[in-house]
């Protein structure tokens, strides 16, 4: 198969500042796995991924799919860690009082 005709792979563009969250996340990763006892060929066993795919979870990499991640903090126990992102939404609920506020205002006048 050429290059030419193999299937390109797209990557995500990963800002600078959103790199150091994936790192961070990785180094998590990490730790949580090593305060276990967990060598990354007990987790590459337990998830079936490979250990470069363990290696690179735990390096924050943005080539790696959520997935994975997902699968590694599963076997850590702690995959319903994953459901707290963006819970406390913060941003949105501001930009929604004030389209809210808007509205009252209008019909309280």
């Amino acid at each position: 198969m050429s290059t030419s005709s193999a299937k390109k792979r797209r990557s995500a563009i990963v800002f600078p500042g959103d790199r150091r969250l994936l790192e961070n996340l990785g180094d998590n990763i990490k730790l949580a796995r090593k305060r276990r006892g967990y060598t990354q060929v007990v987790i590459s066993e337990r998830t079936g991924l490979s250990r470069v795919t363990i290696r690179k979870i735990e390096k924050g990499d943005s080539g790696v799919s959520i997935g994975h991640y997902l699968a590694v903090l599963s076997v850590l126990g702690l995959a319903e860690d994953l459901a707290k992102v963006a819970l406390d939404d913060t941003l949105g609920r501001k930009l929604q009082d004030i389209k809210l506020m808007s509205k009252k205002s209008g019909q309280d006048s």
